[in-house]
């Protein structure tokens, strides 16, 4: 996805790419937020004795670089975002896009890249790089594309961006519909030293597409930015490593030891007992969907409240959140038992939500032929027509 750009940044600066997992034929251990793609990249930077260094990273790859800046800022010189914004979408589409790949593969993905990606004129005139576009998604791992699936839901730093504290660049394609030129308002309303550049004729992977004029904007960015110039643990000059979006073919030196990750320190617990709601929020949203919770908190009222707040505090905060149980097994016992008591109408919400979980519609049809032995043919065959409706638009991948 670099390749144009390396030869003019590698005239001044020392360039390391690297794959997302299971991108580009990167081992396949899947990360689930932008934090563990940080840690994964901070790891391999280390081993190849880079300390301080700037960054460019486009889509997810941008994620990745305002979690740099934020959560690592020592480690961090300058920044350029690509086709970034502080919330990619809403969690629900990426989860939905989850089920779609989990279901149907990575084929229906794979062909509507180039729509989403590229210009109309542009792939027209590049069927090679059209078809690059459709294999690079088609042979990447689907555990790992679920997983960055995840990370994009999970990623939301809007309230945070005024704490970027380095010299960014925010660019983005001027025919940009994923992450457009709104975002990248946004990005840089919130960035105290950010600035806007809208590259014309472009869409989502502007390197690509338009690759002059993201070189000479980055090699701008990175020589005006850079002063004083730093210097790396081994006395050698750090140098900006360009860090890829999920569909660069390239890696580092040496590939990434995601296994060498130590895993993170305990949490010391705060005393007495912690106040389940904020937990049971998020569980109920990352499982029932944004738009479902949002739906239901707008309905509650004065008579109402209490429940939503019991049902998201103790059946959320307190059950769901236990730790022996995964998510998956809940969400089967959720179905079996709904089936038993006829509530077709929570039925349909918490199919949804095991699709989410990673059930599989076979499994969900397992789940309910069993149901029928134990709750009745008449209970079950409610269930699966309520099933099989959530299935069909869950699983259809949109146009």
């Amino acid at each position: 996805m670099w390749d144009r750009q390396v030869p003019e940044l590698i005239k001044q600066w020392r360039v390391f790419r690297f794959d997302l997992p299971g991108h580009g034929g990167a081992p396949a251990y899947p990360a689930g937020s932008a934090a563990e793609l940080t840690a994964r990249l901070l790891t391999t930077l280390e081993g190849l004795g880079v300390q301080r260094f700037g960054y460019a990273g486009c889509a997810l790859g941008g994620a990745v670089g305002i979690e740099l800046a934020l959560r690592h800022p020592e480690r961090l010189a300058s920044l350029a975002l690509i086709a970034a914004s502080p919330r990619f979408g809403t969690a629900d589409e990426f989860r939905q896009r989850g089920v779609v790949v989990r279901t149907n593969g990575l084929d229906p993905i794979a062909r509507s890249a180039p729509d989403r990606w590229f210009t109309g004129g542009f792939a027209a005139a590049q069927p090679a790089i059209t078809e690059w576009a459709v294999q690079m998604v088609r042979t990447t791992d689907p555990g790992c594309y679920i997983a960055a699936c995840e990370a994009l839901a999970s990623f939301d730093v809007r309230a945070e961006l005024g704490s970027v504290g380095v010299p960014t660049l925010v660019l983005v394609g001027s025919e940009d519909q994923v992450t457009g030129p709104a975002e990248a308002r946004t990005l840089v309303a919130g960035i105290p030293d950010a600035r806007l550049a809208v590259v014309p004729g472009a869409s989502h992977l502007v390197p690509v597409e338009q690759p002059a004029a993201v070189t000479d904007l980055l090699v701008r960015h990175f020589s005006t930015a850079w002063q004083p110039v730093f210097e790396t643990a081994t006395g050698q000059t750090a140098l900006p490593a360009a860090a890829t979006a999920p569909v660069l073919a390239a890696v580092p030196p040496q590939p990434a030891p995601v296994a060498e990750i130590a895993p993170p320190a305990p949490v010391p617990q705060a005393q007495g007992r912690p106040d389940p709601y904020d937990t049971g929020i998020k569980v109920r949203r990352e499982v029932l969907g944004d738009a479902h919770v949002d739906g239901e908190l707008a309905r509650a009222d004065a008579f109402s409240g209490d429940f939503q707040e019991f049902v998201t505090r103790y059946a959320w905060g307190e059950v769901w959140d236990r730790p022996v149980l995964d998510r998956r097994t809940r969400s089967c016992v959720a179905l079996t038992a709904l089936v038993a008591g006829g509530h077709l109408e929570d039925l349909a919400s918490h199919t949804r939500a095991a699709l989410r979980n990673g059930l599989t519609p076979d499994e969900i049809k397992e789940v309910l032929l069993q149901a029928a032995v134990y709750c009745g043919v008449p209970a079950a065959s409610s269930a699966f027509r309520v099933a099989q409706q959530v299935v069909r638009e869950e699983t259809t991948p949109q146009e």
